[in-house]
């Protein structure tokens, strides 16, 4: 039913109410009569689109890594390498928080479930193989951080993936004063970009981006690739 011009109506009216309702009462918390009354349509029609809510939370996650995926693939040709992985950073940071309710019921799943984690896994994998391009192509240039490519590429995700759950879900961590937006968006940049753009030390310092966007002290290996 979702085919036709009614169909995808319902269907998104479905998506939005439970991120609503998720939102409200957490996604362990919400029944699908929950989401079909903020809908405003009948529970039974919320089984022509999805057998279960955990299909339904699926879906939302396809969103959220849609929503990501496109940002990043369109920096890919963009010149400056720093602000190709700031802008990615900022679409990913900025996507968790819109779909942070999702994210929450996304990990409470793949605790409990292991058909579920295993979906998460394959979702994951699609950031990890778009970060594994961008070392590829930074080792093209002449960059070579000297570690395994896609371990490198898991790590990034997972500190990306750790970070936002920390500060947006976790509490923060004590002692350390919660960072604004764009704090934590360049400070994780910082972090990608020097481990992505240093390899062995030389003699020959050069500036990278610090939590920022100044610049610090670091040395790189190709002195022809931009730096902004």
């Amino acid at each position: 039913m979702a085919n036709t011009p009614k169909g995808r109506r319902t269907e998104a009216a479905f998506l939005e109410a439970a991120r609503k309702v998720f939102a409200e009462k957490g996604y362990f918390n919400t029944k699908i009569s929950d989401i079909a009354e903020a809908a405003g349509r009948s529970a039974g029609s919320f089984y022509n689109y999805y057998d279960n809510k955990e299909e339904l939370l699926e879906a939302l996650l396809g969103q959220f890594s849609s929503e990501v995926q496109g940002t990043t693939a369109r920096l890919h040709h963009k010149g400056d390498p720093y602000e190709n992985i700031v802008e990615a950073v900022r679409a990913y940071w900025s996507g968790y928080r819109k779909y942070l309710p999702e994210m929450i019921g996304v990990f409470q799943m793949s605790m409990t479930d292991p058909e579920y984690a295993r979906k998460w896994r394959r979702n994951r994998a699609a950031g990890v193989r778009s970060i594994v391009d961008g070392i590829v192509r930074a080792r093209s240039e002449g960059y070579d951080p000297g570690l395994d490519t896609e371990v490198l590429a898991s790590a990034l995700v997972s500190t990306l993936e750790s970070f936002c759950w920390v500060w947006m879900v976790g509490g923060g961590d004590e002692g350390v004063p919660a960072p604004d937006d764009e704090t934590a968006i360049r400070t994780l940049a910082a972090i990608w970009y020097r481990t992505v753009f240093f390899t062995a030390p030389d003699d020959a310092p050069d500036d990278a981006p610090d939590g920022n966007g100044r610049r610090q002290p670091t040395r790189r290996a190709a002195a022809s690739a931009p730096v902004s």
